[in-house]
């Protein structure tokens, strides 16, 4: 088929219009194609920035359930009386008491001089873990009064009480009739623990 040249210059705008258009419509594609993946970029970022938010939030979380955990057992700690120096009077008035309350008949022990178990290093400092060795001797009816006297002794607080051994030998018969007296002695070698945090401390 062929054109006259006056068809041809007829055709000639409506061919520049589509040839525009198509240009225009080639230009949106690519334009549309740019904006879809800058969109594309742009989600992944902000999906990369939010699953880093939420691990420095689930970091964050943690220290702080650690912190929290630390600072419960400092308070337990601190309300037993473990953490600092010895309290060798508290200790003795706990002992006096017991002894009372319990109606222990014959009751003695000894401390010995305190000495460092382990030093733990920690920020800023150290901290120190220190045991006095505490010998017991005492005369028992039966030997529950034994478990009641170092339970009362862990109770009293003023150090954490570590049982090393006890010893338990009989001293007499079982007792008869309206008589009471002691039948058992005991003799336990007991380690009294306290905390120092050198840090703390200065």
């Amino acid at each position: 088929m062929r054109f006259t040249a006056e068809e041809l210059r007829k055709l000639g705008l409506p061919i520049l219009a589509a040839l525009a258009m198509l240009g225009a419509g080639a230009g949106l594609i690519w334009g549309a194609d740019q904006a879809l993946k800058g969109a594309q970029r742009a989600a992944a970022a902000a999906q990369a920035e939010r699953q880093q938010n939420g691990e420095r939030l689930a970091r964050i979380a943690e220290e702080e359930r650690e912190v929290k955990e630390k600072i419960n057992v400092y308070q337990r700690l601190k309300a037993l009386n473990i953490l600092g120096e010895e309290r060798r009077l508290e200790w003795a008035d706990a002992v006096t008491r017991i002894r009372t309350q319990r109606e222990l008949l014959d009751l003695r022990y000894r401390v010995e001089r305190q000495r460092l178990l382990v030093s733990v290093p920690g920020k800023p400092g150290n901290v120190d873990f220190f045991a006095s060795a505490m010998r017991v001797e005492l005369a028992l009816l039966h030997e529950e009064d034994l478990l009641r006297f170092l339970a009362d002794l862990r109770d009293s607080g003023n150090a954490f009480y570590s049982v090393r051994n006890c010893a338990l030998t009989r001293t007499g018969p079982v007792a008869t009739g309206a008589a009471i007296a002691p039948r058992l002695r005991a003799e336990c070698n007991i380690d009294l623990i306290t905390i120092v945090d050198r840090a703390a401390k200065e």
